[in-house]
């Protein structure tokens, strides 16, 4: 059967819609920003997080935000995300990798990469997509026993930013710069 174009074109900016609330919350996760996390949610939406359940939206950012304080730096990529649309309700699988500079209590500092899928059901509300059930599972981690000395800088830079400056490090909400230069 052929589609109407119309149809194709409602179709494309739900799938769009869809990404960008997953990409939403990984800024949110890496920023720390838990008004951004709040935002891909629906309030009443669950989500299981590893070793952790949420009932409601507010109820895993009050949980995460500490565990991200407690971690130096983390950065979420998305990979392959399959999205399968039926009226206002969609299942949708993301491909994630993570990067986490984390510290022990010795102050000594160690890098965990890990792959995993959120598993979410996504659905349509008022003309906006966003999670209503999320399930990560985890597909593989790696652990390396140290971390870059970041208190050097790359190569050898100071840190800060430019060639008169020492180079920018990404900095968690609000003094992260993308918050001055971008809208949200």
């Amino acid at each position: 059967m052929k589609r109407k174009v119309g149809d194709y074109l409602s179709e494309c900016g739900d799938r769009e819609a869809i990404r960008d609330c997953i990409y939403r919350y990984c800024r949110g996760i890496d920023r720390i920003d838990a008004d951004l996390i709040l935002s891909a949610y629906w309030p009443d939406a669950s989500d299981e997080h590893g070793n952790f359940t949420a009932g409601s939206a507010r109820e895993f950012v009050e949980h995460a935000v500490p565990i991200l304080h407690s971690i130096d730096l983390t950065a979420h990529f998305i990979g392959n995300i399959l999205i399968d649309i039926n009226g206002d309700k969609a299942f949708v699988e993301s491909y994630i990798q993570a990067f986490h500079r984390m510290r022990r209590d010795d102050g000594t500092r160690y890098d965990h990469m890990s792959g995993s899928r959120f598993i979410d059901r996504m659905e349509k509300r008022e003309d906006e997509w966003r999670i209503a059930r999320r399930v990560v599972v985890r597909d593989w981690f790696r652990e390396f026993p140290d971390s870059a000395e970041w208190d050097t800088g790359q190569l050898g830079q100071a840190l800060g930013y430019g060639r008169d400056r020492p180079l920018d490090l990404g900095l968690r909400k609000p003094g992260d710069r993308s918050y001055a230069l971008l809208r949200r």
